[in-house]
Protein backbone atom coordinates (compact mmCIF):
# COMPACT_ATOMS: atom_id res chain seq x y z
CA UNK A 1 0.00 0.00 0.00
CA UNK A 2 1.52 3.51 -0.89
CA UNK A 3 0.76 7.13 -0.32
CA UNK A 4 1.76 10.46 -1.90
CA UNK A 5 5.02 12.26 -1.03
CA UNK A 6 2.65 14.80 0.18
CA UNK A 7 0.16 13.37 2.32
CA UNK A 8 -1.68 15.95 3.38
CA UNK A 9 -2.18 17.18 -0.43
CA UNK A 10 -5.47 18.12 -2.18
CA UNK A 11 -6.95 14.70 -3.66
CA UNK A 12 -8.54 14.41 -6.99
CA UNK A 13 -10.72 11.72 -5.71
CA UNK A 14 -12.69 14.19 -3.54
CA UNK A 15 -14.18 16.70 -6.62
CA UNK A 16 -16.08 13.25 -7.44
CA UNK A 17 -18.75 11.10 -5.99
CA UNK A 18 -22.91 11.95 -5.12
CA UNK A 19 -23.70 12.21 -2.01
CA UNK A 20 -24.71 9.89 -0.03
CA UNK A 21 -26.62 9.59 3.30
CA UNK A 22 -23.71 8.78 5.72
CA UNK A 23 -20.14 9.80 7.06
CA UNK A 24 -17.97 7.29 5.90
CA UNK A 25 -13.72 7.43 4.86
CA UNK A 26 -13.32 6.38 1.72
CA UNK A 27 -9.08 6.09 1.65
CA UNK A 28 -7.25 6.72 4.32
CA UNK A 29 -3.74 7.70 3.72
CA UNK A 30 -0.61 8.09 6.87
CA UNK A 31 2.92 9.47 6.61
CA UNK A 32 5.55 8.58 9.50
CA UNK A 33 2.25 7.77 11.66
CA UNK A 34 3.26 5.53 14.63
CA UNK A 35 4.39 1.71 12.72
CA UNK A 36 3.69 3.17 9.50
CA UNK A 37 6.01 4.49 7.45
CA UNK A 38 3.77 5.10 4.53
CA UNK A 39 -0.17 3.57 3.82
CA UNK A 40 -2.83 3.94 1.34
CA UNK A 41 -6.10 1.66 2.73
CA UNK A 42 -9.44 2.39 0.65
CA UNK A 43 -12.82 1.33 2.32
CA UNK A 44 -16.14 0.85 1.51
CA UNK A 45 -19.23 2.21 3.04
CA UNK A 46 -19.74 -0.53 5.50
CA UNK A 47 -18.20 -0.88 8.82
CA UNK A 48 -14.00 -1.95 8.88
CA UNK A 49 -13.47 -4.63 11.18
CA UNK A 50 -9.36 -4.58 11.57
CA UNK A 51 -7.76 -8.56 12.99
CA UNK A 52 -4.53 -9.21 14.28
CA UNK A 53 -2.38 -9.70 17.06
CA UNK A 54 -1.29 -7.79 19.98
CA UNK A 55 0.96 -4.82 18.63
CA UNK A 56 0.28 -5.16 14.70
CA UNK A 57 -0.65 -1.53 14.35
CA UNK A 58 -4.55 -1.75 14.99
CA UNK A 59 -5.40 0.84 17.07
CA UNK A 60 -3.08 2.91 15.63
CA UNK A 61 -5.17 2.96 12.29
CA UNK A 62 -8.36 4.19 14.89
CA UNK A 63 -5.66 7.00 16.45
CA UNK A 64 -5.12 7.95 12.94
CA UNK A 65 -8.82 8.67 11.76
CA UNK A 66 -9.39 10.26 15.56
CA UNK A 67 -7.04 12.75 14.41
CA UNK A 68 -9.78 13.71 11.71
CA UNK A 69 -11.67 15.81 14.66
CA UNK A 70 -10.82 18.22 17.05
CA UNK A 71 -8.63 17.27 19.72
CA UNK A 72 -5.55 15.35 20.74
CA UNK A 73 -6.87 11.94 19.48
CA UNK A 74 -7.77 8.78 21.17
CA UNK A 75 -4.55 8.39 22.96
CA UNK A 76 -4.63 11.75 24.11
CA UNK A 77 -0.68 12.23 22.64
CA UNK A 78 1.79 14.53 22.41
CA UNK A 79 2.16 15.53 18.71
CA UNK A 80 5.26 14.69 18.60
CA UNK A 81 4.82 10.90 20.23
CA UNK A 82 2.67 10.40 17.09
CA UNK A 83 6.04 9.83 14.73
CA UNK A 84 7.53 6.94 13.77
CA UNK A 85 11.10 7.57 13.58
CA UNK A 86 12.54 7.32 16.98
CA UNK A 87 14.57 10.74 16.09
CA UNK A 88 11.07 12.98 15.82
CA UNK A 89 10.02 14.58 12.53
CA UNK A 90 7.03 15.42 10.88
CA UNK A 91 3.82 12.56 10.60
CA UNK A 92 0.62 13.25 8.67
CA UNK A 93 -2.96 11.43 8.21
CA UNK A 94 -5.51 12.62 5.02
CA UNK A 95 -8.57 11.52 4.47
CA UNK A 96 -10.85 11.50 1.33
CA UNK A 97 -14.70 11.15 3.07
CA UNK A 98 -18.14 10.83 1.80
CA UNK A 99 -20.46 13.02 3.41
CA UNK A 100 -24.37 14.04 2.66
CA UNK A 101 -22.45 16.94 0.86
CA UNK A 102 -20.15 14.81 -1.11
CA UNK A 103 -16.81 14.08 -1.64
CA UNK A 104 -14.62 15.50 0.94
CA UNK A 105 -10.52 15.61 1.54
CA UNK A 106 -9.20 16.35 5.05
CA UNK A 107 -5.45 16.29 6.39
CA UNK A 108 -3.85 17.49 9.30
CA UNK A 109 0.02 16.29 10.77
CA UNK A 110 2.80 17.98 12.49
CA UNK A 111 4.48 20.83 10.33
CA UNK A 112 8.01 21.74 11.09
CA UNK A 113 9.11 24.99 13.21
CA UNK A 114 8.59 27.99 10.59
CA UNK A 115 11.38 29.66 12.45
CA UNK A 116 14.70 29.28 13.97
CA UNK A 117 13.82 28.52 17.47
CA UNK A 118 10.44 27.51 16.90
CA UNK A 119 8.33 24.62 17.59
CA UNK A 120 6.39 22.16 14.97
CA UNK A 121 2.94 22.94 15.18
CA UNK A 122 0.04 20.97 14.16
CA UNK A 123 -1.79 22.04 10.85
CA UNK A 124 -5.22 21.20 9.31
CA UNK A 125 -6.23 21.25 5.59
CA UNK A 126 -9.84 21.17 4.18
CA UNK A 127 -10.12 20.21 0.80
CA UNK A 128 -6.69 21.28 0.25
CA UNK A 129 -6.78 24.58 1.43
CA UNK A 130 -5.62 25.58 5.61
CA UNK A 131 -7.93 25.72 8.03
CA UNK A 132 -7.29 28.45 10.69
CA UNK A 133 -7.48 25.55 13.38
CA UNK A 134 -8.00 22.23 14.75
CA UNK A 135 -11.68 23.44 15.29
CA UNK A 136 -12.95 23.76 11.93
CA UNK A 137 -12.47 19.71 11.01
CA UNK A 138 -15.68 19.62 13.81
CA UNK A 139 -17.54 21.08 11.53
CA UNK A 140 -17.92 18.50 9.02
CA UNK A 141 -16.57 14.97 11.20
CA UNK A 142 -17.89 13.93 14.04
CA UNK A 143 -15.91 10.79 15.73
CA UNK A 144 -16.58 8.62 19.15
CA UNK A 145 -14.31 5.77 20.05
CA UNK A 146 -14.54 3.61 23.06
CA UNK A 147 -11.46 2.00 24.34
CA UNK A 148 -10.39 -0.25 27.04
CA UNK A 149 -9.10 2.66 28.94
CA UNK A 150 -12.40 3.58 29.47
CA UNK A 151 -13.52 0.25 30.77
CA UNK A 152 -12.86 2.58 34.07
CA UNK A 153 -14.73 5.15 33.31
CA UNK A 154 -17.02 5.25 35.97
CA UNK A 155 -14.89 4.74 38.52
CA UNK A 156 -12.09 7.12 38.07
CA UNK A 157 -11.64 10.55 38.06
CA UNK A 158 -14.08 13.36 36.91
CA UNK A 159 -11.67 14.70 34.30
CA UNK A 160 -11.70 11.43 32.64
CA UNK A 161 -15.53 12.00 32.34
CA UNK A 162 -15.71 15.48 31.67
CA UNK A 163 -13.34 14.64 28.67
CA UNK A 164 -15.60 11.72 27.42
CA UNK A 165 -18.12 13.78 27.96
CA UNK A 166 -16.61 16.82 25.45
CA UNK A 167 -16.02 14.51 22.74
CA UNK A 168 -19.77 13.86 22.92
CA UNK A 169 -20.46 17.70 22.95
CA UNK A 170 -18.21 18.73 19.93
CA UNK A 171 -19.99 16.02 17.87
CA UNK A 172 -23.49 17.49 18.02
CA UNK A 173 -22.19 21.35 19.41
CA UNK A 174 -18.79 21.51 16.83
CA UNK A 175 -17.86 25.02 17.91
CA UNK A 176 -17.34 23.15 21.74
CA UNK A 177 -13.85 22.19 21.03
CA UNK A 178 -13.15 25.63 20.56
CA UNK A 179 -14.61 26.81 23.73
CA UNK A 180 -12.94 23.80 25.76
CA UNK A 181 -9.86 25.05 24.53
CA UNK A 182 -10.14 28.96 25.00
CA UNK A 183 -11.33 27.90 28.60
CA UNK A 184 -8.40 26.01 29.33
CA UNK A 185 -5.84 28.36 28.16
CA UNK A 186 -7.44 31.23 30.40
CA UNK A 187 -7.83 28.66 33.32
CA UNK A 188 -3.74 27.91 32.83
CA UNK A 189 -2.96 31.40 32.36
CA UNK A 190 -4.26 32.48 35.72
CA UNK A 191 -3.31 29.62 37.71
CA UNK A 192 0.27 30.94 36.89
CA UNK A 193 -0.48 34.48 37.19
CA UNK A 194 -2.09 33.36 40.49
CA UNK A 195 1.54 31.13 41.17
CA UNK A 196 3.33 34.38 41.18
CA UNK A 197 0.85 36.75 42.90
CA UNK A 198 1.42 34.25 45.81
CA UNK A 199 5.57 34.45 45.40
CA UNK A 200 4.65 38.48 45.88
CA UNK A 201 4.91 39.35 41.90
CA UNK A 202 2.80 41.48 40.11
CA UNK A 203 -1.07 42.19 41.41
CA UNK A 204 -1.96 44.25 38.77
CA UNK A 205 -5.75 43.13 38.16
CA UNK A 206 -6.58 43.93 34.76
CA UNK A 207 -4.70 40.53 33.46
CA UNK A 208 -6.57 38.78 36.00
CA UNK A 209 -10.12 40.65 35.05
CA UNK A 210 -9.18 39.50 31.37
CA UNK A 211 -8.38 36.47 31.82
CA UNK A 212 -11.59 35.97 34.35
CA UNK A 213 -13.57 37.45 31.73
CA UNK A 214 -12.57 34.72 28.74
CA UNK A 215 -13.21 32.01 31.35
CA UNK A 216 -17.10 33.47 32.41
CA UNK A 217 -17.45 33.98 28.77
CA UNK A 218 -16.40 30.29 27.31
CA UNK A 219 -16.74 28.69 30.46
CA UNK A 220 -21.05 29.39 30.39
CA UNK A 221 -20.90 28.48 26.79
CA UNK A 222 -19.28 24.67 27.29
CA UNK A 223 -21.33 24.42 29.89
CA UNK A 224 -24.58 25.72 28.03
CA UNK A 225 -23.48 22.95 25.49
CA UNK A 226 -22.70 20.38 27.82
CA UNK A 227 -26.44 21.10 29.61
CA UNK A 228 -28.30 20.79 26.37
CA UNK A 229 -26.35 17.30 25.24
CA UNK A 230 -26.81 15.46 28.51
CA UNK A 231 -30.60 16.35 28.64
CA UNK A 232 -30.94 15.27 24.90
CA UNK A 233 -28.70 12.20 25.43
CA UNK A 234 -30.42 11.17 28.56
CA UNK A 235 -33.40 10.85 26.82
CA UNK A 236 -32.29 8.75 23.97
CA UNK A 237 -29.97 6.44 26.69
CA UNK A 238 -33.33 6.21 28.83
CA UNK A 239 -34.56 3.69 25.76
CA UNK A 240 -31.98 1.08 25.87
CA UNK A 241 -30.63 -0.68 23.20
CA UNK A 242 -31.90 -4.44 22.63
CA UNK A 243 -29.98 -5.99 25.58
CA UNK A 244 -27.99 -3.03 26.79
CA UNK A 245 -29.07 -1.45 29.64
CA UNK A 246 -30.82 1.57 29.95
CA UNK A 247 -28.71 4.99 31.54
CA UNK A 248 -29.77 7.88 32.94
CA UNK A 249 -27.28 11.34 32.71
CA UNK A 250 -27.27 14.37 34.57
CA UNK A 251 -24.37 17.30 35.14
CA UNK A 252 -23.35 17.48 38.66
CA UNK A 253 -21.92 20.89 39.43
CA UNK A 254 -22.37 24.00 41.13
CA UNK A 255 -21.96 25.79 37.81
CA UNK A 256 -24.38 23.77 36.09
CA UNK A 257 -26.93 24.30 38.62
CA UNK A 258 -26.66 27.92 37.65
CA UNK A 259 -26.56 27.18 34.07
CA UNK A 260 -30.22 25.13 34.41
CA UNK A 261 -31.41 28.55 36.70
CA UNK A 262 -30.32 31.76 34.84
CA UNK A 263 -29.86 32.77 31.56
CA UNK A 264 -26.29 32.66 30.13
CA UNK A 265 -25.55 36.19 30.46
CA UNK A 266 -26.27 36.56 34.36
CA UNK A 267 -24.17 33.01 34.40
CA UNK A 268 -21.34 34.52 33.45
CA UNK A 269 -21.64 37.76 35.26
CA UNK A 270 -21.80 35.33 38.07
CA UNK A 271 -18.84 33.48 37.20
CA UNK A 272 -16.81 36.49 36.90
CA UNK A 273 -17.72 37.52 40.11
CA UNK A 274 -17.03 34.06 42.04
CA UNK A 275 -13.54 34.04 39.88
CA UNK A 276 -12.77 37.70 41.30
CA UNK A 277 -13.51 37.35 44.80
CA UNK A 278 -11.93 33.64 44.96
CA UNK A 279 -8.18 34.94 44.13
CA UNK A 280 -6.65 34.99 47.09
CA UNK A 281 -8.05 31.65 48.11
CA UNK A 282 -7.00 30.00 44.48
CA UNK A 283 -3.60 31.64 45.13
CA UNK A 284 -3.26 29.96 48.52
CA UNK A 285 -4.63 26.35 47.14
CA UNK A 286 -2.74 26.48 43.80
CA UNK A 287 -6.26 25.87 42.29
CA UNK A 288 -9.31 27.16 40.79
CA UNK A 289 -12.39 26.05 43.19
CA UNK A 290 -15.21 27.07 40.73
CA UNK A 291 -16.04 26.81 36.49
CA UNK A 292 -16.73 24.10 34.61
CA UNK A 293 -13.82 22.33 34.79
CA UNK A 294 -15.43 20.89 38.20
CA UNK A 295 -18.15 19.89 37.19
CA UNK A 296 -18.35 15.69 36.62
CA UNK A 297 -21.18 13.89 34.54
CA UNK A 298 -23.13 11.37 36.75
CA UNK A 299 -24.71 7.97 35.04
CA UNK A 300 -26.94 5.57 36.44
CA UNK A 301 -27.77 2.11 35.58
CA UNK A 302 -31.75 2.50 35.00
CA UNK A 303 -31.98 -1.27 34.91
CA UNK A 304 -30.52 -2.22 38.45
CA UNK A 305 -31.53 1.31 39.59
CA UNK A 306 -27.53 1.97 40.91
CA UNK A 307 -24.98 4.65 40.08
CA UNK A 308 -22.90 3.28 37.02
CA UNK A 309 -19.58 2.84 39.32
CA UNK A 310 -21.61 0.37 41.50
CA UNK A 311 -22.44 -2.22 38.65
CA UNK A 312 -19.90 -4.73 37.56
CA UNK A 313 -17.18 -4.49 34.98
CA UNK A 314 -19.21 -6.56 32.58
CA UNK A 315 -22.35 -4.09 33.28
CA UNK A 316 -20.16 -0.82 33.39
CA UNK A 317 -18.90 -1.73 29.79
CA UNK A 318 -22.60 -2.45 28.56
CA UNK A 319 -23.98 0.71 30.11
CA UNK A 320 -21.00 2.60 28.31
CA UNK A 321 -21.90 0.70 24.86
CA UNK A 322 -25.65 1.70 25.41
CA UNK A 323 -24.69 5.01 25.90
CA UNK A 324 -22.26 5.66 22.86
CA UNK A 325 -25.25 4.08 20.64
CA UNK A 326 -27.69 6.15 22.09
CA UNK A 327 -25.29 8.80 21.36
CA UNK A 328 -24.92 7.52 17.89
CA UNK A 329 -28.78 7.92 17.35
CA UNK A 330 -28.88 11.61 18.28
CA UNK A 331 -25.99 12.66 16.65
CA UNK A 332 -27.43 11.24 13.30
CA UNK A 333 -30.78 12.75 13.97
CA UNK A 334 -29.57 16.20 14.75
CA UNK A 335 -27.05 16.34 12.27
CA UNK A 336 -28.01 14.90 9.93
CA UNK A 337 -25.14 11.98 9.38
CA UNK A 338 -24.11 9.73 11.92
CA UNK A 339 -20.17 10.17 13.64
CA UNK A 340 -17.20 7.44 12.90
CA UNK A 341 -17.39 4.99 15.55
CA UNK A 342 -14.30 3.59 16.56
CA UNK A 343 -14.47 0.67 18.79
CA UNK A 344 -10.98 -0.95 20.39
CA UNK A 345 -10.55 -4.68 21.26
CA UNK A 346 -15.02 -3.93 21.38
CA UNK A 347 -15.83 -7.74 21.01
CA UNK A 348 -13.79 -9.44 23.81
CA UNK A 349 -15.60 -8.01 26.43
CA UNK A 350 -19.58 -8.48 25.18
CA UNK A 351 -21.56 -11.61 25.78
CA UNK A 352 -22.83 -13.40 21.99
CA UNK A 353 -26.10 -11.54 22.46
CA UNK A 354 -24.49 -8.05 23.29
CA UNK A 355 -22.07 -8.54 20.26
CA UNK A 356 -24.86 -9.38 17.84
CA UNK A 357 -26.61 -6.53 18.97
CA UNK A 358 -23.84 -4.28 18.50
CA UNK A 359 -23.36 -5.14 15.38
CA UNK A 360 -27.08 -4.95 14.30
CA UNK A 361 -27.28 -1.60 15.66
CA UNK A 362 -23.90 -0.40 13.50
CA UNK A 363 -25.54 -1.99 10.31
CA UNK A 364 -29.11 -0.33 10.94
CA UNK A 365 -27.74 3.17 11.89
CA UNK A 366 -25.35 3.60 8.92
CA UNK A 367 -22.24 4.18 10.93
CA UNK A 368 -19.08 3.46 9.59
CA UNK A 369 -17.41 1.14 12.72
CA UNK A 370 -13.77 0.65 12.97
CA UNK A 371 -13.55 -1.83 15.31
CA UNK A 372 -10.37 -4.00 16.18
CA UNK A 373 -10.56 -7.64 17.74
CA UNK A 374 -7.63 -10.26 18.31
CA UNK A 375 -10.10 -12.80 17.69
CA UNK A 376 -12.19 -13.08 14.22
CA UNK A 377 -14.57 -15.06 14.79
CA UNK A 378 -16.03 -13.00 17.19
CA UNK A 379 -16.95 -10.73 13.89
CA UNK A 380 -18.40 -13.67 12.06
CA UNK A 381 -22.01 -11.77 12.64
CA UNK A 382 -20.69 -9.28 10.35
CA UNK A 383 -20.05 -12.08 7.32
CA UNK A 384 -20.53 -10.08 4.20
CA UNK A 385 -21.68 -6.68 5.76
CA UNK A 386 -18.26 -5.62 6.87
CA UNK A 387 -14.83 -4.88 5.35
CA UNK A 388 -12.15 -7.44 7.44
CA UNK A 389 -8.94 -6.37 7.12
CA UNK A 390 -5.63 -8.56 8.79
CA UNK A 391 -2.85 -6.52 10.56
CA UNK A 392 0.57 -7.97 11.05
CA UNK A 393 3.24 -5.58 11.57
CA UNK A 394 2.26 -2.75 9.84
CA UNK A 395 0.89 -4.42 6.60
CA UNK A 396 -2.95 -4.83 6.00
CA UNK A 397 -4.67 -7.66 3.79
CA UNK A 398 -8.06 -8.76 2.86
CA UNK A 399 -9.25 -11.62 5.12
Amino acid sequence: MTVSANALAYSPDAATGAAPALLAVRQLRLTDFRNYSQLRLDCGLEPVVLVGPNGAGKTNLLEAISFLVPGRGLRRARLDEVTRRPDGGNWAVAATLDTPEGRLALGTGLEPARTEGGLPRRVVRIDGRPAASQTALGLHVAAVWLTPQLDRLFLDGASDRRRFLDRLVTALHPQHAGDVAAYDNALRQRARLLADWNKGGDRDPHWFTALEDTMARHGVALAANRADTVQRLDAAARLGVGPFPRAALAMAGEIDGWIAAMAAIDAEDRLRGALAAGRLRDAESGTTSIGPHRSDLAVRHLDLDLPAAEGSTGQQKALLVSIALAHARLVTLSRGRPPLLLLDEIAAHLDAERRAALFEEVVALGVQSWMTGTDAELFKPLAGRAQVLRVVDGSIAAT
